[in-house]
């Protein structure tokens, strides 16, 4: 897309630009990266969100006015006006050679870390400062890559038949029967935010939505304080009516390769600055007790019943694959709403994806019996009379449905190669992180 007019500061993003372009004038806008200047000669590195480009004026070649408007520091906000001109030497393979250079906002605070990346800088402080860490290249790689996974699971799904829908953030009851919960005060009455869509999305199912997904911000108010967990995440959810959980896991299988195909394929770029490399194994498929019996087997002691560890996701992706769905966990460790086995009800439909060694994905089939979402309810300790609006939405006529949340961070998280999720959450909201 080439963007031109009379109050436009650009006509060109950078990666529009190349040497056969010789001779044309162009305008391209972005912040000062480097500069070096050695007299009669200054050169300025030009950044965008698409890449980086040279801007070289010599005394012989432009007049004393474009020399002094490039003098200025590093991260300036700037327009520069010239001509593209071929240069073996320079990275892109041309550059361009400056008429007007405009300083659009003469910087006024220090700057708090070198964008450039040649000295490091902590991470907190780069979170404390993330409008400006948002300029490093190394952050512009990672959220061009979550805007493809978010495209991609979008037309994965509408190309399968499913509609996008909105869920609400704020809920009067937890919606998956947990007390890690943040309140909030709504006029006269106790309110909470949502830990996750998923009542909303079995509603709209019974609604005769069949096939329904979003993309949504949940809010869990867990004390936890790793690499891979924050406090508000944006969840990729679906659900499918008249389905159970074989139907939703093929689905999950197809939007997972979908995802990771068109990252691939949009942004080897971005892959390529983050150092990641991206492959597109065909996805493994085994039970939860194979997972143990297997990890028992291979000197990682784990029960029956037990949550894997993070080390033991690793083993698991490890032994089986990159991309692994673990299936048929004991009922008593799932949700209050996952339906059990009717062959054996302690083992319940429900599922796990694990990419890279990281669980991402959860999903189930639901319970859509009144009488047995009732029973589910009591043996968690839950009170049916606070869950009655939901549970008198299956005495209407609900369809089996299944379905499955991935998490957005965490996808992009082990995608990217990182090792905090916060890198892969634009403004991350943690146990003592409220702002920026």
């Amino acid at each position: 897309m080439i963007l031109s007019g009379e109050f436009i500061l650009r006509t060109h993003y950078i990666n529009q630009l190349d040497a056969e372009m010789e001779g044309r004038e162009v305008t391209v806008a972005g912040w000062l990266h480097e500069i070096r200047d050695i007299g009669k000669i200054v050169f300025m590195q030009v950044r965008d969100r698409t890449g980086i480009v040279q801007v070289t004026a010599k005394a012989g070649d432009a007049d004393g006015s474009v020399l002094n408007e490039m003098r200025m520091p590093k991260e300036s906000v700037v327009t520069v006006k010239g001509t593209i001109k071929k240069n073996a030497e320079a990275r892109s393979g041309f550059e361009i050679i400056p008429k007007k250079v405009t300083n659009l906002n003469p910087i006024s605070a220090v700057i708090p870390f070198e964008v450039t990346g040649k000295v490091p800088a902590d991470l907190d402080v780069r979170l404390d400062f993330r409008y400006i860490d948002l300029r490093r290249l190394e952050s512009t790689a990672i959220f061009n890559i979550e805007s493809t996974i978010l495209k991609a699971f979008r037309d994965a799904l509408t190309k399968k038949g499913f509609i996008e829908i909105r869920t609400p953030s704020i809920v009067s009851e937890s919606t998956e029967g947990g007390a890690d919960l943040f309140s909030v005060q709504y006029f006269e009455k106790k309110a909470y935010l949502a830990q996750s869509p998923q009542l909303y999305k079995q509603l709209a199912v019974i609604g005769g939505f069949d096939r329904v997904f979003m993309i949504v911000p949940v809010f869990r108010a867990e004390k936890f304080n790793t690499p891979e967990h924050i406090n508000e995440i944006t969840q990729m959810d679906i659900e499918i009516g008249f389905a159970d959980h074989k139907d939703a896991i093929r689905m999950l299988k197809h939007t997972m390769v979908y995802m990771l195909k068109e990252v691939g394929k949009r942004n080897a770029s971005d892959l390529e600055r983050l150092g990641a490399k991206l492959e597109i194994p065909k996805p493994a498929e085994i039970t939860y007790k194979q997972a143990v019996d297997k990890l028992n087997a291979n000197g990682s002691a784990i029960e029956f019943g037990s949550d894997f560890s993070r080390e033991q996701e690793k083993a698991l992706c490890n032994l089986f694959g990159e991309i692994l769905i673990v299936k048929d966990y004991p009922t008593k460790i799932r949700a209050f709403y996952s339906m059990p086995s009717r062959k054996n009800p302690e083992i319940s439909n429900s599922y796990d994806l694990l990419y890279r060694g990281m669980e991402i994905c959860s999903g189930a089939q639901r319970i859509h019996i009144p009488e047995l979402l009732v029973e589910a309810l009591n043996k968690r300790g839950l009170d049916p009379k606070n869950f009655e609006f939901y549970i008198n939405a299956f005495r209407n006529g609900a369809p089996p449905h299944a379905g499955w949340s991935i998490g957005l961070e965490r996808l992009a998280m082990q995608i990217t190669g990182r090792k905090n999720i916060r890198e892969c959450t634009m403004f991350p909201r943690d146990r003592n992180r409220i702002s920026p």
